[in-house]
C-alpha cells in the first residue's frame, strides 16, 4: 500500500478542513445488518468509564520506538520479521510500518495496520487501521458500512471531549463517520470512503469501496518535515 495514505499532513488538512468538502446530505449504502445492536469492540485504545484515553493501539503506545513497536506487533498479532513491511514518506521523512491482520475488529474481515514514527522523535506519532477490498478480497460494502456503524457507536460513547466530537460530516471522498480528543489532545478519526450517487429524493447516496481509522498524537502540529521559515 502507498505510504501517502498514511501522511499526517495530508490526513490532518482533509479532516481539519472538513467544513469546506462537497456539499448537502450524503448517506451511507445501508448494511442488511445495521439494525442489529453493535457487538462491543474489544482492542481499542484504552478507554475509561468517563473520559477516552487514547494512548495508541493495543501494545504499541505512542512515544514507542520502531523496536518497540516490532515487539507490540508481534505480541499483538503473532506477526514478525519480514511480514512487517517498513517504507518511508519522502516528504513528510516519516517511517512507516505496516503489516495485514485478520478480525483486528471482530468479523470485520482483514485489516492493514500502519504505524508512523515522527521526523524528529522517531516515535510512535500515529496508527491507522484500513479496510478495503485491497486488504480483504471478500470485503463488501455491506461489511464496510457494518464495521463503520460499529466503531462509530462506540466512540460516541466512549468519553471524548464534547467540542471535539464531529459525526456523520460529509467530506471530499466520503464521510467522517467520527472525529474526537480526548484531554490530551489525541484524535481519533474515523473515515468512511466511497463512490457518491443521486438517490431517491435529491439525497446522494455513498457506496463504500473503504474504512480508515486513525489514531493520532497531534493532529494540529503533527511531527513532519516542514520547510524552514524564510527559506523560499
Amino acid at each position: 500500500m502507498m505510504t501517502k495514505k498514511w501522511a499526517i499532513g495530508y490526513l490532518a488538512a482533509a479532516v481539519l478542513a472538513a467544513t469546506v468538502a462537497t456539499s448537502g446530505d450524503v448517506l451511507a449504502q445501508p448494511s442488511k445488518d445495521a439494525g442489529k445492536a453493535a457487538p462491543t469492540v474489544a482492542g481499542v485504545p484504552s478507554m475509561g468509564e468517563t473520559a477516552a484515553h487514547v494512548s495508541g493501539f493495543r501494545s504499541a503506545r505512542f512515544g514507542a520506538t520502531e523496536k518497540e513497536v516490532r515487539a507490540a506487533i508481534a505480541k499483538d498479532f503473532n506477526v514478525k520479521g519480514d511480514a512487517i513491511r517498513s517504507e518511508s514518506n519522502p516528504s513528510e521523512h516519516t517511517q512507516v510500518l505496516q503489516v495485514k491482520a485478520p478480525d483486528v475488529l471482530p468479523g470485520g474481515g482483514t485489516a492493514e495496520i500502519s504505524y508512523v514514527f515522527g521526523f524528529k522523535s522517531k516515535t510512535l506519532i500515529q496508527v491507522g487501521i484500513s479496510w478495503s477490498k485491497q486488504t480483504d478480497e471478500k470485503m463488501t460494502p455491506e461489511q464496510l458500512f457494518s464495521n463503520a456503524s460499529v466503531l462509530r457507536a462506540h466512540f460516541m460513547t466512549a468519553g471524548y471531549k464534547p467540542d471535539t466530537v464531529a459525526s456523520n460530516m460529509p467530506i471530499n471522498g466520503g464521510l467522517l463517520m467520527f472525529r474526537g480528543s480526548d484531554e490530551k489532545d489525541h484524535t481519533t478519526m474515523l473515515i468512511l470512503q466511497g463512490t457518491v450517487a443521486q438517490g431517491e429524493k435529491n439525497q446522494r447516496v455513498l457506496t463504500p469501496t473503504g474504512l480508515m481509522l486513525f489514531y493520532v498524537v497531534d493532529a494540529k502540529t503533527p511531527d513532519i518535515y516542514r520547510l524552514p521559515p524564510g527559506s523560499f
